[in-house]
């Protein structure tokens, strides 16, 4: 069975970008985690173009290797650490190896990792990474580096992202950073700051920019887009402070997301990740007025029981979330939708796991992201709750979710048969060369034998003809 999970040990690739000739040391980044993790890697790999690095795939030939890390798992921050202790040996090998941890993981383990366990030389958090030339300096004169300030303003807005590796069609444009939500769970707020919202100029700016250089699909990036406010550089807190003609004009995800579809209407829109609390209905009459804009979103629940959503501060009952996906469906009748959800979180009872494979079964969602519940220190569910459910019952309730949610996918890849879909081409299929892979509107990948004179970034109109539980299998249509 193929299940879907967020990969968060998954080694991001370094890959060898338009490299400048004068430059004269190599840079070696990993990127763990979610998306938001892999687009800042690009505005690190983008400043530190400007100090003389170029990227490289061999971590045995770099000077300065990044790890970008993410604090969301348990799982991940054990993958960062062994993955450290094999690059601390490599620097027995080449002392003048600089070796540094960015990100999620930097605050909460900067003193374990640079005085303790001596692992790294270089610490910095995802607001400071405009002040990784300085912190190099330091290093050099044999001090300490760190930096992991986290700030209220800082969107990176006017940095032009280097776009590491990737296949030249889709990239992700981050519109918001941080989080307001706190969640009982997660440790984000406190690793990535509070919410803030960059200016839709400079996002239709660097689309525009992505348009010129060929690229067909774009992704509207931040930990929760929904919450995009722009009222003149103000925060989303701020905004009840707000003067009338302030408020009468500020610009919210929905005219955000429409600014974007008409300013690129030959480029696909996606966005992630999304709110039920925050997510308003003209966001989804925006995807039915535009053919450009993906019918599909990432909508999180975490759990199907009120109980479990509470204890979570959620922010949204089992009977809300439902109402936004029955509504979505009115105006978009094509959407489609994927998942987060936790199993054994602090107090969940047999029946509060039950009410989860129920909402499953009543949302009927394409795929999901699941996991067990892990605790994460700092986090107000470490500090106040009781981790309480066992390991062994924890496994068997993510097996049953697992289980169910292989089924819906495959009923709702089965949907998708008998039909002509718009597929952009992203690149070969991994199993076979013969064949291409790409997405539907709704997400779904496809495979489908190349024919002459396609490549990678056109759009073409594929049959499909079957389905496996996560694939797609078409056949093109050709055009007389």
């Amino acid at each position: 069975m193929q299940e879907k999970y967020i990969d968060e040990t998954k080694q991001g690739e370094a890959l060898v970008v338009a490299e400048r000739s004068e430059n004269n040391k190599k840079l070696f980044l990993e990127s763990y985690g979610c998306q938001m993790n892999f687009s800042d890697s690009e505005i690190v790999a983008s400043i530190l173009s400007d100090q003389g690095y170029n990227t490289t795939l061999k971590a045995e030939e770099a000077d300065l290797i990044l790890l970008n890390t993410c604090s969301i798992r348990e799982k991940a921050e054990q993958t960062v650490r062994m993955r450290l202790s094999q690059f601390k040996k490599q620097k027995e090998f080449n002392p003048k190896l600089t070796i540094g941890v960015l990100g999620c993981m930097a605050e909460r383990l900067k003193t374990k990792f640079l005085e303790e366990e001596q692992l790294v030389d270089l610490v910095v958090g995802p607001d400071a990474y405009r002040d990784l030339p300085n912190l190099l300096k330091e290093i050099e004169g044999g001090r300490e580096a760190i930096n992991v300030i986290l700030s209220k303003e800082e969107t990176y807005a006017d940095i032009n992202p280097v776009r590491l590796g990737g296949n030249g069609v889709t990239a992700f444009v981050t519109i918001t950073r941080g989080c307001d939500n706190m969640c009982t769970f997660c440790v984000v707020p406190f690793t990535r700051g509070r919410e803030r919202s960059r200016d839709p100029h400079s996002i239709i700016n660097e689309c525009l920019s992505l348009y010129e250089k060929g690229y067909k699909e774009i992704t509207l990036l931040g930990q929760n887009v929904d919450s995009y406010l722009w009222y003149g550089g103000g925060a989303k807190k701020d905004f009840g402070k707000a003067s009338e003609m302030q408020k009468a004009t500020a610009i919210h995800f929905s005219h955000l997301l429409e600014m974007v579809a008409k300013a690129v209407p030959g480029m696909r829109i996606r966005f992630s990740t999304s709110n039920p609390q925050d997510m308003s209905l003209e966001v989804f009459h925006v995807m039915a007025r535009y053919d450009n804009i993906c019918k599909y979103v990432h909508l999180p629940v975490q759990s199907g029981s009120d109980n479990m959503l509470k204890a979570m501060n959620r922010q949204h009952s089992r009977e809300a979330y439902l109402q936004l996906i029955k509504e979505a469906r009115r105006i978009v009748p094509e959407i489609a939708f994927s998942q987060d959800m936790i199993v054994g979180f602090c107090g969940e009872s047999e029946e509060d796991h039950q009410a989860t494979l129920s909402l499953m079964r009543e949302v009927e969602y394409d795929y999901g992201y699941m996991f067990a519940y892990s605790e994460r220190p700092g986090t107000l569910a470490h500090k106040k709750m009781q981790d309480d459910v066992p390991a062994d019952i924890k496994q068997r309730r993510l097996a049953e979710v697992i289980a169910l949610q292989g089924v819906l996918s495959t009923k709702r890849m089965k949907s998708y048969v008998g039909k002509t879909h718009e597929i952009l081409i992203e690149g070969t299929s991994k199993k076979n060369e013969h064949q291409w892979k790409g997405r539907n509107s709704q997400n779904a990948v496809c495979v489908f034998d190349k024919l002459k004179g396609q490549k990678v970034g056109d759009k073409v109109s594929v049959y499909v003809y079957d389905n496996t539980q996560g694939t797609l299998l078409g056949k093109t249509i050709e055009h007389q």
